[in-house]
């Protein structure tokens, strides 16, 4: 029996926690990480699914690159700044735990 994962798994079932919404996150998100993740939820409803289209869309709605800035989105740089956010996160979590 371990204590501390049934009590995750306990937490994890309840819905009317609003904390637990994000729970994987263990910060906010910047207003330029929020914009992409908009931005790619949408684009991704269409049927394109290459990074080719993507970055093309993303250039075309003048997104900013959450770590570089830019604007002009490539397959290298799509690729690049989805990594850069997914280690950041990472890190974040690793810092700020659960429900952070």
């Amino acid at each position: 029996m371990d204590v501390f994962k049934d009590r995750l798994s306990q937490r994890a079932k309840d819905t009317t926690r609003a904390e637990l919404a994000h729970q994987s996150l263990g910060r906010d998100l910047t207003g330029s990480e929020k914009a992409l993740a908009v931005a790619l939820m949408d684009i991704m409803a269409a049927p394109q699914h290459d990074y080719a289209q993507i970055a093309a869309e993303m250039t075309k709605r003048g997104i900013t690159a959450p770590a570089s800035g830019r604007t002009d989105w490539d397959t290298a740089l799509l690729e690049k700044e989805l990594s850069t956010l997914n280690k950041n996160l990472d890190e974040a979590y690793a810092e700020n735990g659960y429900g952070a």
